[in-house]
C-alpha cells in the first residue's frame, strides 16, 4: 500500500498559542498508529499575507506548493469569538486547486470544545472539494489545558485512532481522483 503525506495544520498564529502542543501531541498519536507520513504545517513559517494586501506572491506561491504536497490534512483548530482565526481563513483562501479532492480531519478546542470553530472550518472545507471527515477530537480548555499547559485526557486517545483510520482511509480513496 503507498503511503500518505499527510500535514497537520497549526490554526492560529498568535503569541502564546497552544496549537503547536496539540499538533506535537497528535502527530505522536498518528504516527504510533499509521505508517503514513505525517508533518506539522505552522501558518508562521509561511507569513502569508492577507489576500489582497501584498503584490509579493512569493510566500502564497511556496504555501500552494506545499499544500499541493499533501494527501490530507489535520487542522488543529481553535474557536475565536464562535469561528476559526482569521489566519487559518487567509491560509485556505490562499489555494484552491492545491486542496481539491483530499480528506480532512478536524481537531478543535475552545470553551465549548472548539465545536463552532470546526462547524466554520467544515462549510469552508466543502467550498474548497476537500472532503471532511465525521471522527474529530474535541477538546476543552477546562479539562484538557490545566492551568495553561496542553494535558489531553486519555478517554481521547480512541477518537484520535477512529479519526486517522477515517482521515487515511478516505485520503486513499480520494487520491485515485487526482
Amino acid at each position: 500500500m503507498e503511503t500518505l503525506k499527510i500535514g497537520i495544520i497549526l490554526g492560529s498564529t498568535r503569541d502564546g498559542r497552544q496549537s503547536p502542543n496539540v499538533g506535537k501531541w497528535i502527530l505522536k498519536k498518528a504516527q504510533s498508529l499509521s505508517e503514513d507520513t505525517y508533518e506539522i504545517l505552522d501558518l508562521n513559517d509561511f507569513d502569508l499575507p492577507f489576500l489582497g494586501t501584498s503584490t509579493n506572491q512569493e510566500s502564497v506561491k511556496r504555501w500552494q506548493a506545499r499544500v499541493a504536497q499533501y494527501d490530507g490534512f489535520i487542522f488543529i483548530v481553535q474557536e475565536y469569538n464562535h469561528s476559526l482565526t482569521g489566519a487559518l481563513k487567509n491560509a485556505l483562501d490562499s489555494a484552491y486547486t492545491e486542496w481539491n479532492n483530499k480528506a480532512a480531519a478536524i481537531v478543535s478546542y475552545g470553551s465549548a470544545y472548539g465545536a463552532r470553530a470546526a462547524e466554520a472550518l467544515r462549510l469552508i472545507l466543502a467550498e474548497l472539494q476537500v472532503a471532511d471527515v465525521r471522527n474529530q477530537v474535541l477538546l476543552s480548555l477546562f479539562t484538557d489545558f490545566k492551568e495553561g499547559v496542553f494535558a489531553p485526557q486519555s478517554l481521547h486517545d480512541g477518537n484520535v485512532q477512529a479519526m486517522i483510520e477515517q482521515l487515511t482511509a478516505w485520503a486513499r480513496a480520494l487520491k485515485t481522483l487526482r
